[in-house]
């Protein structure tokens, strides 16, 4: 339909007051559209303000602090899965994404809409505007271009639309393959997911190599996220494909996987990070902050009871030693806590009480207002601790008629609203040992092995998709007797996809996975766990599992709004 496009058209000039690159080669006052088309060192301007929209702080609904792409998606991603607990009702537009409550006129939904077809838009420019095969400099730039635009309208597609595998036809986001923005009208799921796969091979053939770290995107880094793609549109034949034309992923694994976050962007385990320097160190703005209280920290969102019990069968899992931190009380006490149901709010609080053992027949109990409650075990998969079995411990406590997980810890800090454990988080710091500082990791190749191994498990190859996850868990420190032979040492699983989809939880765990991988699975996302979130399971079929699209477009172009909004 025609419209004024008033809301994703951004004239070329508009886009440069974006960038954040040096241009001392151009004389201030002849620097324009033109210049930058006219000369190749314009490409990377243009593709190096690209990469710097993905960071920079902007001003959106009267707020600039906090308001980066990169922080947006990493908490839209991550938050309304089940691998974070969320112990405050802050004012902060997380909070609506944690509690799927989000509504059109946020920040962050507007925000990440904005800046992403601003994204588009400026790779447009570089594509439309360069010929190919001039020379290997130019090539790479306009590869770079590809693989940006290909990554954002993928990365948007995935936020406000529903998983490909529920239809192709469903409407997704738009699809903007040229600086001509005089139409506005969603697309399919199926024609952006098409044009994102085309936009990914060409960018592969156009990059021959990486201009410096993984801050800038290279020719794995467009067939690893092609590797996704594909995962995601259960295309696993294709995904094995374009795996083998990468080599063997676990050769490119970081040994020192306790420090890889914090160097990321030096690490040949990653793809394709959004580089951040000491100077764009955010503090309490950062995507750490939220998860860590070192250095000023916020926070206020925890790893989740139900992820600790996984890690937990390997206590001396490095995913868990290296970057979950434990907040102990200076007493020691032996503590028991559990969560239930808030009938009033919807969601849950933690009751806590002291571990007690009788002296006659050493079992475990508590003492809650008054009354005495046992604390029972019973041996699951999936939850607590190994044994020599292959099964786990998960213990329990019937409260009120009513039987509920507990976890048997030393006295925590809690957060003082519902008591919450601090169970902080580091995979967003500590770069340069500031411990709010990373460059999040859009991209890496612990990923692509995980990749490999759900289309090998999917595609009936499964002693091949379990060494793939003993190749993760081996380099995390789990000892031989933790890891699995097909057929003979399950620990307790019924099948590998489950296995799979387990491991990837843990290792993939705060990077903007979870979501996704349960809902394209057709799973439904279990939520009863402590937390102000509500406690609920959510169905993968229901429309609230997508974004709304933000207001500022609708109410311009007219494009239909996702059901439920």
């Amino acid at each position: 339909m025609k419209t004024k496009a008033l809301y994703l058209t951004v004239a070329l000039g508009m886009m440069l007051g974006f960038a954040s690159c040096d241009l001392n080669y151009y004389p201030s006052d002849e620097l324009n559209a033109n210049v930058l088309l006219s000369d190749p060192a314009g490409a990377e301007y243009i593709v190096d303000g690209c990469y710097a929209m993905l960071k920079n702080e902007y001003e959106y609904i009267e707020y600039a602090s906090s308001n980066s792409y990169v922080r947006h998606y990493m908490q839209m991603a991550e938050f309304p899965g089940d691998n974070t607990t969320l112990a405050n009702r802050t004012t902060d537009p997380l909070f609506q994404a944690t509690c799927y409550k989000m509504t059109d006129n946020l920040k962050n939904v507007g925000l990440f809409w904005w800046i992403g077809y601003r994204v588009i838009f400026s790779a447009n420019t570089v594509i439309e505007g360069y010929a190919e095969g001039q020379n290997a400099e130019c090539d790479q730039l306009i590869g770079e271009a590809y693989f940006l635009r290909a990554m954002c309208h993928f990365q948007m597609a995935t936020i406000f639309s529903k998983p490909y595998v529920l239809g192709r036809d469903n409407l997704s986001v738009v699809l903007r393959t040229s600086t001509n923005t005089s139409e506005t009208h969603r697309a399919t799921v199926g024609e952006v997911y098409d044009q994102v796969v085309a936009d990914l091979w060409k960018a592969s053939e156009l990059m021959k190599k990486s201009r410096g770290n993984a801050g800038y995107a290279c020719k794995d880094a467009a067939l690893g996220l092609l590797s996704r793609v594909y995962l995601y549109e259960e295309k696993n034949d294709s995904v094995l494909y374009v795996i083998d034309q990468m080599g063997d992923p676990t050769t490119h694994l970081d040994p020192d996987y306790e420090h890889y976050f914090a160097n990321a962007l030096k690490s040949k385990e990653s793809l394709f990070c959004v580089a951040h320097t000491t100077l764009e160190n955010r503090g309490q703005a950062s995507i750490g902050s939220m998860y860590n209280g070192d250095g000023g920290g916020w926070a206020e969102v925890y790893c989740s009871d139900p992820l600790l019990n996984l890690y937990e069968r390997y206590p001396m899992d490095i995913r868990y030693t290296g970057y979950i931190k434990p907040q102990y009380a200076a007493d020691n006490k032996d503590q028991v806590y559990f969560a239930i149901p808030d009938e009033e709010t919807g969601s849950s609080t933690y009751l806590w009480a002291d571990l007690k053992t009788e002296a006659s027949t050493g079992n475990r109990y508590c003492m809650i207002e008054g009354s005495k409650y046992t604390i029972s075990e019973e041996k699951v998969n999936g939850k607590g601790e190994i044994d020599a079995n292959g099964e786990y411990t998960q213990y329990y406590i019937t409260y009120k008629g009513e039987k509920y997980n507990a976890r048997l810890t030393k006295n925590m800090v809690k957060y003082t609203t519902i008591l919450s454990p601090n169970y902080w988080v580091t995979k967003f710091g500590y770069q340069d040992g500031l411990p709010q500082l990373s460059s999040p990791v859009f991209l890496r190749w612990g990923e692509v092995v995980l990749n490999r191994a759900e289309a090998e498990a999917k595609l009936g190859q499964y002693a091949a998709a379990i060494s793939d996850v003993n190749a993760l868990r081996t380099r995390a420190g789990i000892p031989t007797e933790g890891l699995f032979e097909y057929g003979t040492k399950m620990h307790g699983y019924d099948n590998v996809l489950d296995i799979v989809l387990d491991e990837r939880r843990m290792e993939l765990a705060f990077e903007g996975h979870r979501m996704f991988d349960v809902y394209r699975n057709r799973r439904n996302m279990d939520r009863q766990f402590g937390g102000v979130q509500p406690w609920e399971i959510v169905k993968y079929t229901d429309d609230k599992i997508q974004f709304p699209i933000p207001y500022g477009e609708t109410s311009v172009s007219h494009i239909p709004q996702n059901p439920g909004y």
